[in-house]
C-alpha cells in the first residue's frame, strides 16, 4: 500500500475468521486496528489485547467512534444485512465475509437500501486472492491455453464442521459451494443454467438436518463454458482444494499446497510428500492478505471493489439455484436481472 495515509478499521465478530482478520490488520503496516465489536465481549477483549486494539460490546460504538475509514465484518451471518446497512450509512467502507445473507429478499432490500452510497462495500470471497488460482485466471485471461472449455474446481473439507454450525450455515451450497460458485463466475461472469445433485453417504447428523454431506454442480456459460464443482463435507487425506482450466489450446492447473516442496523417495514409496496445509486458515492465509490489501487500495483509491456486493447477490443466485436444482432434479436457468 503505497498511499501515506494510515487506515483506521474496526472489526465486528471475533471467532475464527475474525482472528484472522484481526491479526492480519494489526500486522500490517499502514493500518490501525481501533476496535473489534463482539456480544461475547470475553473473546472481544482477549483478541483485542493480542492486536492492540479497544473491544466493545456494542456496535454502535463503533459507528460512534472518529475518523474511522471502514469495517470488517466476521460477525454471524444473521448480523451482516444490519451492519452493512449502517456502515454504509456512516460513510464507512465494508469488506464483509460470505453470505450477504441466506435469505435473498433480504439481499435485495439491503441492496436498494445501500444503492445511494459510494463508500466502497467488498464481498469475502478470499480464493479469488489466492496465489495459485490468481495466477491461473490471469493466464486464462492473457489466452495462454485458447478459449476456455471447461473449468473443474474440487474442494473437499477435511472433516464437517460441528453439527450446531451446520445447523445454522444455511446448507451445504450456501456455505461451502458458494465459494466455488464465485470462482466460476472469476472465471465464466455469466452464468446460465445450474445443475446440481446431493447424496448423504457418510453423515448421519448432516442428513437428519436435511442437508447434503457430498454435491456435484454443473454449470453452463453463455458461450457454453462447462463448469463442474465438486464438494465433501470430509475429505481422508486432508483439504483437498484444486482448480483444473482446460482450454482449446492447452490446460491449467492448480493442485494442492504442502508445507514444502520436499519429497521422499523410498523402496515403500516414491514421491512422498507432507501432509496438505491442514485447513482454510493455512491453505488461504496468503489469500487473506491480499483480500485486505486490495480493501485498504478501495478505500485509498476510491476503486470499485472486488469482488463486490453484486458478486455476493450473483453467487448467492447460483447457491439458491443449485439447492433448487438437488431438491427438484431440474436443471435451473438463471434469470437475468
Amino acid at each position: 500500500m503505497s498511499n501515506d495515509r494510515r487506515l483506521r478499521l474496526a472489526l465486528f465478530g471475533s471467532g475464527r475468521i475474525g482472528q484472522v482478520h484481526a491479526r492480519n490488520v494489526a500486522a500490517h503496516p499502514n493500518i490501525d486496528l481501533v476496535l473489534i465489536a463482539d456480544p461475547f465481549i470475553d473473546g472481544a477483549r482477549q483478541l483485542a489485547e493480542a492486536t492492540g486494539a479497544r473491544a466493545v460490546q456494542d456496535p454502535e460504538e463503533v459507528f460512534a467512534e472518529p475518523g474511522l475509514d471502514g469495517v470488517i465484518i466476521g460477525s454471524p451471518t444473521s448480523t451482516h444485512v444490519d451492519l452493512i446497512s449502517r456502515s454504509a450509512a456512516h460513510g464507512l467502507a465494508v469488506l464483509c465475509e460470505k453470505p450477504i445473507d441466506l435469505d435473498m429478499d433480504t439481499v435485495l432490500a439491503c441492496q436498494e437500501q445501500i444503492s445511494g452510497h459510494t463508500v466502497p462495500i467488498m464481498l469475502g470471497f478470499n480464493r479469488r486472492f489466492d496465489p495459485h488460482f490468481a495466477d491461473v485466471r490471469r493466464r486464462v485471461e492473457a489466452g495462454e491455453i485458447g478459449r476456455l472449455e471447461q473449468l473443474t474446481i474440487t474442494s473437499r473439507d477435511p472433516k464437517p464442521a460441528p453439527r450446531d454450525y451446520i445447523a445454522g450455515s444455511g446448507g451445504i451450497f450456501r456455505d461451502m459451494t458458494i465459494h466455488d460458485l464465485d470462482m466460476a463466475r472469476f472465471f465464466v461472469p455469466d452464468i446460465v443454467e445450474v445443475t446440481a445433485v446431493g447424496a448423504n453417504v457418510f453423515s448421519d447428523d448432516i442428513e437428519e438436518l436435511n442437508d447434503y454431506d457430498s454435491v456435484v454442480v454443473t454449470l453452463r456459460g453463455s458461450g457454453g463454458e462447462l463448469v463442474t464443482i465438486t464438494n465433501s463435507r470430509h475429505c481422508a487425506f486432508g483439504y483437498d482444494q484444486r482448480l483444473e482450466a482446460f482450454g482449446s489450446t492447452g490446460m491449467l492447473l492448480a493442485g494442492n499446497v504442502t508445507p514444502t516442496t520436499v519429497r521422499k523417495f523410498g523402496s515403500e514409496g516414491t514421491e512422498e510428500a507432507g501432509a496438505y496445509l491442514p485447513f482454510f486458515l493455512e491453505r488461504y492465509a496468503q489469500a487473506y492478505q491480499a483480500e485486505l490489501e486490495a480493501f485498504a487500495q478501495s478505500i485509498l483509491t476510491g476503486a470499485a471493489p472486488s469482488p463486490s456486493f453484486e458478486d455476493g447477490v450473483s453467487a448467492l443466485a447460483l447457491a439458491d439455484a443449485a439447492v433448487e436444482s438437488a431438491a427438484t432434479g431440474k436443471t435451473v436457468a438463471i434469470r437475468k436481472n
